[in-house]
């Protein structure tokens, strides 16, 4: 008797093969594709419609079963108000790490197990999960740009022997190539990036929604007005685009302007074409720290570090160890951390921890 999976099915090339592989592997596979946010109306085929119709065709072609399930109350009540607390806060979330932790490998993984008595679930992430002495290790994806790690770091280690990442030990040029040579019909499909519930939408259009516009003045750091903005929750640190302020006078080399600082209090962006130490960051303090190796660290090892998807890999050192709070020091100087990224910090190729930034330090002066 073939043994069950669920796997969460997007229709994109990713889930598809994903299904291929599985069945390829002997599996039953049974699909679930995942509805986490309506745009303009409560009907189950909105504007992700089209996702859902490729994910059926791709069903259809394997002949595997389908189903819909609806967690959009849970997305905006777990994951979307939580993304605007914080951004009223100023600080930068990441709603796809709370999303991945929350709602799929949580709330998606016990209905799994609930309703369709079902304990393997199975995704198409990049990630790779190895078993040693009846313990599973979390490591990076062996295609390095596409590895998806930073994403999943808020995983419960308690439920990783309930998942597979069958993408883990393959490289995105080789899925496109077997998705042609089995004529999936997607096999050239755009990969999907973006957060879900903005869609096309930009960052600043679609939060006007829900936070209250607070101008204040954008300035040089010599305290001269530039211009006005339209509310300091709205603009990051090191961000270029979307500031609006035009020529300024003395700009000869017509360098980019970067927001390099935020006074919050005084409701106030600097900014700055200059290569600032406001921009460059030595070490971090972060909170709300999961664990997906064990808790034995040392302040004299070399460990690896990402604060961004797709950033490249940093060298740092675990400077101070309590309970609840970590103290990382880079080894080379990091620009544009805003507080509420999240961190991911590896040994090798072992994911070790993660955790949100809390607060961080320039470069001294």
């Amino acid at each position: 008797m073939k043994k069950k999976i669920i796997l969460a099915m997007s229709g994109g090339i990713d889930s598809s093969i994903t299904a291929w592989l599985l069945k390829k592997k002997g599996y039953k596979v049974i699909g679930i594709f995942m509805k986490n946010w309506h745009f303009n109306n409560n009907s189950i085929f909105d504007s992700n419609c089209k996702e859902f119709l490729d994910a059926l065709k791709i069903s259809e072609y394997l002949k595997i079963k389908i189903k819909i399930l609806d967690f959009s109350k849970k997305y905006r009540k777990f994951i979307f108000n939580k993304f605007l607390k914080e951004y009223k806060k100023n600080n930068i979330p990441n709603p796809d790490i709370l999303c991945n932790s929350i709602i799929k490998f949580k709330f998606f993984l016990n209905y799994c197990i609930k309703k369709f008595k079902i304990k393997l679930i199975a995704t198409g992430h990049y990630l790779r999960i190895k078993k040693y002495k009846n313990k599973f290790f979390l490591l990076k994806a062996l295609d390095k740009k596409k590895d998806q790690s930073y994403f999943l770091y808020s995983l419960n280690k308690k439920n990783i022997s309930n998942i597979i990442f069958p993408l883990g030990d393959l490289n995105k040029k080789d899925i496109r190539r077997i998705a042609k040579k089995i004529k999936f019909f997607n096999y050239n499909k755009k990969d999907s990036i973006g957060i879900c519930f903005i869609g096309k939408n930009k960052i600043i259009k679609f939060l006007s929604y829900y936070i209250i516009f607070n101008p204040g003045y954008i300035k040089l750091l010599n305290e001269k007005k530039i211009n006005k903005h339209l509310g300091i929750n709205f603009y990051n640190i090191g961000q270029r685009k979307g500031l609006k302020i035009g020529g300024i006078k003395n700009n000869k080399k017509n360098k980019p302007w970067y927001v390099i600082f935020k006074d919050i209090k005084n409701n106030i962006i600097y900014i700055s074409n200059k290569n600032n130490n406001f921009l460059k960051i030595k070490k971090i303090y972060i909170k709300k720290i999961n664990f997906i190796l064990n808790k034995k660290l040392s302040n004299k090892i070399l460990y690896n570090c990402k604060i961004k998807h797709g950033k490249k890999i940093s060298f740092c050192k675990i400077k101070n160890i309590t309970p609840k709070i970590i103290y990382i020091k880079f080894l080379n100087l990091q620009k544009n951390i805003n507080n509420g990224q999240s961190i991911i910090i590896y040994y090798k190729e072992f994911c070790l921890f993660g955790g949100i930034i809390k607060s961080f330090f320039f470069k001294k002066c």
